[in-house]
């Protein structure tokens, strides 16, 4: 079976699904409303797993502190002084076995509601990735869900010492806590005695307001000594490790995939060791992704049970200087030289709820500067590639919410919305045109990296140190690299630059000989465009091309030398495209409306075309409507026409074989109408849906002897 290269789409729902348009800064939940789990159904999902996504991280699932009132539903209150935004940060968690009451339809059932989740997400065929805090929790932690058999963090803590390995936190004994913040008009004032050290390693009792004064600072067994010094207490085995570890399996008793583990270096080390062994002994599919920024640690903490890393002071801030010109591309081969023995571990990511979105006017402020380096860190690799949701629109992030304030990044405190979310993911018909296009170009590369065996599996070749300065190369603004598995090669360039340029790509001896390429000519095509190039393969030759503005060129081809040909049932190559790409609408949408095959016989025609299909019964009237109706929504949808190639035996699930000639090419080219039709197919098509026209159903034949119904129809401009 092919391995699947992992791809990783963060959302937060609780602004994910929210439609209200209120957006009042710093507004209450009852002013600016809350997205729900619930919104993010089946469909939604099968269409974001359409994108090329493996994985779903849904970000402030755990129950944390919210200015929102549910003691109605014997959940505590939490004071304000201690709370960040109106929403909450999802990284004070309150209860670590509870669920945000904000995501349920009903809070009572926001667990089951969570569990239903877990399983959409399964069915649409992608895992599920939640946070875990270890580090730190809300000032005011108190667990209502805990099995009953757990004993409360901090519940038998002595807090008369500052440092005991049998505690769950640090004190000041003796000294009351001091909030960097005034307490509201008519509230009392946030009070803790004795004052717990803050998440931030802030061991007094007077946090400033830069520091996580939310959040109070768990103890794993470290004695933080003023000298800098740490003493480990780790034998016996500290009373902390055993309730974290009880909660990570807690979670993937709940058929979690993996933990996205916040501020993993902050933890030591030797609780890592401890904590995945065991829950991997248990659950071994389970994965877990650290949030590490000292490289110095990246081995040791892999060797703890981490699958994966945040490469963020490594791939993140070179290709957010490249983007922005600050270092030049070539930079990008000494990144990831610096990690090559774990570069696998390593995840790769443009955007997070950390950092500021590409598209803000901090970073690039377009999001199709972005495109290049997506191209490089989705393809670079065989490791996990990381997208925020929005960043495949173009979300800019220049919102004044009310906490976060305006930063170039999507708030996780407020309770807010996004126009670009509602429009791409749940009323298409008023995304824009530069929506579109970039969700569109995310789409191609994605399904790219995670559907070529090139990147999923293949060999990886730098080509930069033969590509110096020339008039045909420029390594401050493009970067170029091999990719190859069996058979099949994958020659990708990157374009930083704000111009189009005309490309020598030198292909040394050295490569040659490392991936067993061959000489000779050979047909490749680019991946992005369906361009055909013939291509010279010779050592130490030049392979020449053009590439516009911040873009760049995947061609694929075998060094077996064959063309990278589409075969599929023969018809004509001359058909309209716009009423040819009605047919595969129709197609489907018999499909679902009948549970029948695709269409048995199709004549397709600028003035009129015929179809075919197989049914159970004859279709009335209302029906007959109803296919006009149900083309004519599909059409005015403007549904993106997009098309990819890939292996013949490695078809995507749902991808009919049966009309495939036996001698067809190991290439397939296949045309997505959206996330509604997918289908093998060499014809021409429009770019969108729009651009059909109006169908007009012109009428039907029935026979009774074979079952079969016959349309005509017509596309009208």
């Amino acid at each position: 079976m092919m391995t699947k290269k992992i791809i990783i789409y963060q959302v937060l729902p609780r602004l994910f699904g929210n439609p209200n348009k209120n957006r009042v800064p710093s507004g209450s939940i009852q002013e600016n409303g809350v997205g729900k789990m619930n919104d993010i159904d089946l469909p939604l999902l099968k269409h974001i797993h359409s994108m090329g996504f493996t994985h779903v991280w849904y970000t402030g699932i755990i129950r944390h502190a919210t200015t929102t009132d549910y003691s109605s539903f014997g959940i505590p209150r939490q004071h304000p002084d201690v709370v960040k935004g109106k929403a909450g940060s999802p990284y004070a968690i309150t209860d670590y076995y509870d669920i945000d009451p904000d995501l349920a339809l009903q809070v009572e059932q926001r667990m089951e509601e969570f569990k239903q989740l877990v399983a959409r997400t399964h069915e649409a065929g992608m895992k599920v990735i939640i946070d875990f805090v270890p580090n730190h929790v809300a000032r005011e932690y108190h667990s209502i869900a805990k099995p009953a058999n757990v004993i409360d963090l901090g519940e038998d803590d002595d807090n008369t010492k500052g440092f005991s390995p049998r505690n769950n936190f640090y004190y000041s004994p003796g000294q009351e806590f001091v909030s960097p913040v005034q307490p509201l008009i008519g509230e009392e004032p946030y009070k803790e005695s004795p004052a717990k050290a803050t998440g931030n390693d802030r061991f007094d009792n007077c946090p400033s307001i830069n520091d996580w004064y939310e959040t109070i600072k768990l103890n794993y067994g470290v004695d933080y000594l003023p000298n800098g010094e740490h003493h480990h207490h780790f034998d016996p085995v500290p009373n902390t490790w055993n309730k974290m570890t009880d909660i990570l399996l807690f979670w993937a008793d709940k058929q979690v995939d993996g933990f996205r583990c916040d501020m993993a270096e902050m933890v030591p080390e030797a609780f890592w060791s401890h904590a995945t062994q065991i829950v991997k002994n248990r659950y071994p599919q389970v994965n877990f992704i650290g949030e590490v920024y000292n490289m110095d640690l990246y081995h040791n903490y892999i060797k703890a049970g981490f699958d994966y890393l945040y490469d963020k002071v490594g791939m993140y801030d070179c290709l957010r200087d490249v983007m922005t010109d600050r270092r030049p591309a070539s930079s990008i081969t000494r990144c990831w030289q610096n990690v090559d023995d774990i570069k696998e571990h390593m995840l790769y990511f443009l955007e997070n709820h950390d950092e500021q979105r590409v598209a803000s006017e901090y970073f690039c402020g377009d999001a199709r500067k972005g495109i290049p380096a997506l191209i490089v860190s989705a393809l670079i690799g065989r490791n996990p590639f990381m997208v925020y949701f929005g960043q495949e629109l173009g979300e800019a992030g220049m919102d004044k919410e009310g906490f976060s304030g305006r930063d170039g990044r999507t708030t996780i405190f407020d309770y807010w919305s996004l126009d670009k979310i509602q429009r791409g993911y749940f009323d298409r018909r008023h995304m824009t045109n530069e929506e579109k296009a970039i969700q569109l170009k995310y789409q191609q590369i994605l399904r790219i990296a995670n559907r070529e065996k090139a990147v999923c599996e293949g060999e990886f070749f730098d080509l930069m140190y033969v590509n110096p300065q020339s008039w045909k190369f420029n390594p401050r603004s493009q970067f170029a690299f091999l990719r190859k598995y069996k058979e099949q090669v994958l020659l990708v360039v990157a374009n930083f630059s704000q111009d189009r340029v005309n490309l020598g790509i030198t292909i040394p001896e050295h490569a040659f000989d490392t991936l067993q390429l061959t000489e000779g000519d050979v047909e490749a095509m680019d991946l992005l465009t369906g361009e055909e190039l013939p291509l010279t393969m010779t050592k130490d030759g030049m392979v020449n091309m053009d590439i516009k503005a911040f873009s760049g060129r995947i061609f694929k081809f075998s060094i077996k030398m064959e063309a990278m040909d589409y075969s599929f049932n023969d018809h004509n190559k001359s058909e309209f495209p716009p009423a040819h790409t009605a047919e595969h609408l129709l197609n489907q949408v018999m499909i679902r409306m009948f549970g029948c095959g695709r269409s048995t016989n199709a004549h397709i025609e600028r003035k009129k075309s015929k179809m075919s299909f197989v049914l159970d019964h004859k279709p009335n009237r209302k029906e007959e409507k109803e296919i006009e109706n149900k083309m004519n929504d599909l059409i005015a949808a403007d549904l993106p026409v997009t098309f990819e190639v890939v292996d013949k035996d490695h078809l995507p699930e749902g991808i009919s074989t049966d009309k495939l000639p036996e001698d067809c090419s190991d290439s397939i080219r296949l045309v997505h109408i959206g996330d509604f039709d997918a289908c093998p197919c060499i014809g021409k098509h429009v770019r969108s849906t729009g651009q059909i026209g109006r169908f007009e159903l012109l009428g039907t034949n029935w026979d009774q002897s074979t079952m079969t119904f016959r349309i005509r129809y017509k596309v009208l401009p």
